[in-house]
């Protein structure tokens, strides 16, 4: 690998004027200034209760029938940070139709001063607009390195990263085409002494960016007629196409079940496979026509466009093999950490979030094996030094303001480790 060129001035801002004049009044209409509560570990907390709050105020009122489950009382833990305008401004990619990293403001208060930040890493670039954020917020950082899977996306970033380089000698930046499971190779061979310190930061934002959604040609989007592709990384071999076509019934409803929660999955299975009968399927609008009908006959579950998200998910969960590739590199990501180094990862979907959670909670306490219990002939275990700590209670999800901003947030959760 090769270090990115400097040539240009690393403070070199996005101008807004880049963007719309609809996207920044929308900017404008929903800035709000929110208290900023911290915790001990200086993150930007705000727990608020969502749902029917009213209380019974009268001592001798009647007791009220049991409600429902909409309303009781939920707790979120939102993020207290107000929605900067000029943050977003600057770092919104006019090549991406505006599109703004999600939760830029919060990414940048995980990695805040005090925290030292002498080395970073980004295993999903997208478009580039937290690596771009990073890079300028750090003067002291001193080694870059960008991961994504997707050649385009690498693309689009490489020239926006490299638009910052020049006036930071001192920077050395590295990209690469390459799944984030991979990172100890990555590192390793950037510098073969790396490891032995570790990085200081990590991020990994699990979300799509707009131009693979909006590119039909990728399969991804629903509502938009292209082939069943949905590979991450257009060199692999194993496309949506395929599973629908040749994978066996009971598969497929595996897949509509485990990785899209869909609880018709035994219908959609059957109507897939008799499918095949007629040719299969070829095109995502083929197979969106085919769960429109299934969920009209069966009633479906918060109506067929629901109901294909859920199917489409799946399918590119399966396709990329993403939860397994997950929980590896969540590991892997945490041992190439330095002594309080901090990984926060943004995902968007409750699987993914469950691995992270259950990832995290294993990697705080090693469990260690302290002999054999001969009354009961097992191995007995203990809790052994802690490895890490978890800075995120419960994950932190996006502020109300950025949810109305930009709607496509609103499932984002934000957790964070740090290594002890």
């Amino acid at each position: 690998m090769r270090a990115l060129p400097s040539h240009i001035p690393p403070r070199l801002f996005l101008r807004s004027e880049n963007l719309s004049s609809s996207f920044s009044s929308t900017l404008d209409a929903f800035l709000v200034h929110l208290p900023i509560p911290r915790n001990r570990d200086g993150l930007h907390l705000q727990v608020r209760a969502l749902g029917t709050q009213q209380q019974t105020k009268a001592k001798g009122a009647a007791k009220r029938p049991a409600a429902s489950s909409a309303d009781h009382l939920k707790r979120r833990t939102r993020s207290a940070m107000e929605l900067d305008r000029d943050l977003y401004r600057r770092y919104a990619s006019p090549a991406d139709g505006g599109h703004v990293p999600v939760m830029l403001g919060e990414v940048l208060d995980v990695f805040r001063p005090p925290h030292h930040l002498r080395s970073f890493v980004d295993c999903t670039l997208g478009a580039g607009g937290h690596s771009a954020a990073i890079i300028e917020a750090h003067s002291e950082l001193q080694l870059y390195v960008g991961l994504d899977i997707d050649p385009m996306a690498h693309g689009m970033a490489r020239l926006r990263i490299e638009a910052l380089l020049d006036g930071a000698p001192g920077l050395k930046a590295y990209t690469q085409v390459r799944n984030f499971k991979y990172i100890t190779s990555v590192l390793t061979n950037v510098d073969e002494n790396l490891l032995n310190h570790g990085v200081d930061g990590i991020l990994m934002d699990l979300g799509m960016s707009s131009m693979q959604v909006n590119n039909s040609e990728r399969g991804f989007s629903v509502l938009s007629d292209g082939p069943l592709d949905m590979r991450m990384d257009p060199q692999a071999s194993l496309k949506a196409e395929d599973i629908l076509n040749s994978w066996p019934q009971n598969d497929i409803g595996r897949i509509l079940r485990d990785y899209g929660e869909e609880s018709n999955w035994h219908y959609l299975s059957k109507m897939i496979v008799d499918a095949r009968v007629n040719g299969g399927l070829h095109s995502t609008a083929e197979l969106a026509d085919l769960v429109r009908k299934a969920s009209a006959r069966s009633g479906g579950r918060h109506g067929w466009i629901k109901t294909a998200t859920r199917v489409f998910q799946a399918l590119r969960i399966a396709v990329n093999d993403e939860l397994r590739t997950l929980e590896d590199a969540l590991y892997a990501c945490f041992d190439c950490l330095s002594c309080g180094g901090r990984l926060a990862v943004i995902s968007f979907h409750s699987l993914e979030d469950r691995i992270v959670k259950r990832t995290f909670l294993n990697l705080v306490d090693r469990v260690v094996d302290v002999g054999i219990d001969q009354r009961h002939h097992e191995i007995k275990k203990e809790v052994g030094d802690k490895k890490g700590h978890i800075l995120t209670k419960r994950p932190i999800t996006p502020t109300q303001d950025e949810e109305r901003l930009n709607p496509k947030c609103r499932s984002a959760k934000l957790r964070i480790i740090q290594k002890l």
